[in-house]
């Protein structure tokens, strides 16, 4: 049975993924941990999204997952591309979840200088919080609101300047068709960080790529619609 391995993204972490891992029971699951994030919180933040791939390359590596399913969701759908634009030998099936073909992010809710220049001022827990409730249609009301906060808050002010300078500096516009890897992209109709016009790039630009739109959820789609979620997932990697 093929494994997966879940990416999270910006100001994410594993934790994010437990209805996931509760939901595909009896398969094998990776969830990572990016270096500045999550429980990797204590380690320095990559400079580049090339990097954060290559990282997550050779951590699989080391823990002997050679050929795997690959989900990626926001930042961490920027380093899953580059990921299989590595080794697209080991990726069995892809899955862009949440996330773009470039890292400038028009459309979204403020843009990455402005949440710079906050993440100075405010500090980086106010930060994390403050991102994180972005991610849902009720924002800090939303029933999984205070554990993703939970996550986002561990992150230093270090982590959050390089990541989104790296997101900033990162396009994988170019990558796009020569993805021959069966590849699903989902969305969530109200995303406030990622517009349509995101998803409909990479969705037009992959050869055969499925499309799955999920309705009245917005960033954090896994977690405000999971039981869809999850069906529409399992659907496509089992």
């Amino acid at each position: 049975m093929t494994p997966i391995v879940f990416v999270h993204g910006f100001l994410g972490g594993s934790r994010q993924w437990q209805g996931q891992v509760e939901a595909m029971a009896g398969h094998k699951i990776i969830t990572l941990d990016l270096p500045g994030f999550g429980e990797n919180a204590q380690l320095e933040a990559l400079g580049s999204i090339s990097d954060f791939a290559e990282w997550a390359l050779n951590e699989l590596k080391t823990c002997s997952i050679e050929k795997f399913h690959l989900v990626g969701h926001s930042m961490g759908g920027m380093v899953v591309q580059e990921m299989i634009a590595r080794a697209p030998e080991r990726i069995d099936h892809l899955v862009l979840y949440g996330t773009g073909s470039v890292g400038v992010l028009p459309g979204r809710f403020e843009t990455i200088d402005t949440t710079k220049r906050r993440a100075c001022i405010d500090g980086p827990q106010a930060t994390g919080r403050r991102i994180a409730a972005t991610w849902f249609l009720e924002r800090e009301k939303a029933e999984a609101y205070e554990e993703c906060a939970s996550i986002a808050e561990l992150s230093s002010l270090q982590a959050i300047l390089t990541g989104l300078d790296a997101m900033h500096c990162w396009s994988g516009t170019e990558l796009l068709p020569v993805i021959t890897t069966k590849t699903l992209v989902i969305w969530g109709d109200r995303d406030r960080t990622y517009p349509w016009s995101q998803t409909e790039k990479l969705w037009q630009s992959i050869p055969n790529a499925n499309l799955a739109v999920i309705p009245e959820s917005a960033h954090a789609t896994h977690l405000e619609k999971a039981e869809l979620f999850n069906k529409v997932l399992s659907d496509f990697l089992v």
